[in-house]
């Protein structure tokens, strides 16, 4: 199941929105139709389930929403804001472990 990653924040509305990463500190900006993708995405249970709703929304062919919102996802994904499965491990800080008072 697709998702946004832990500690991204989200502003989404019909006329585009961002996505703020924590870990970054810096704002993805989305164009309207990417903000609807990811908003369809985050109230759907899969892919191809926010694939058909965006469909629907804008009239157009199956085979171009399918592939306009897997262009989200693929973006989203290689900038590190989002991803499809389980939210991986945190991974400890090793400089902590070894800090004493």
């Amino acid at each position: 199941m697709w998702r946004l990653r832990e500690r991204t924040h989200p502003v989404l509305t019909d006329e585009g929105g961002a996505i703020l990463s924590e870990r970054t500190g810096r704002w993805s900006y989305l164009t309207p139709t990417a903000a609807a993708a990811v908003m369809l995405l985050v109230a759907s249970t899969s892919e191809e389930e926010a694939a058909d709703r965006f469909a629907e929304r804008y009239g157009i062919p199956a085979g171009q929403s399918a592939a306009d919102v897997h262009t989200v996802v693929e973006t989203l994904t290689a900038q590190g804001l989002a991803h499809d499965g389980p939210e991986p491990a945190r991974q400890s800080c090793r400089w902590w472990k070894g800090w004493r008072s």
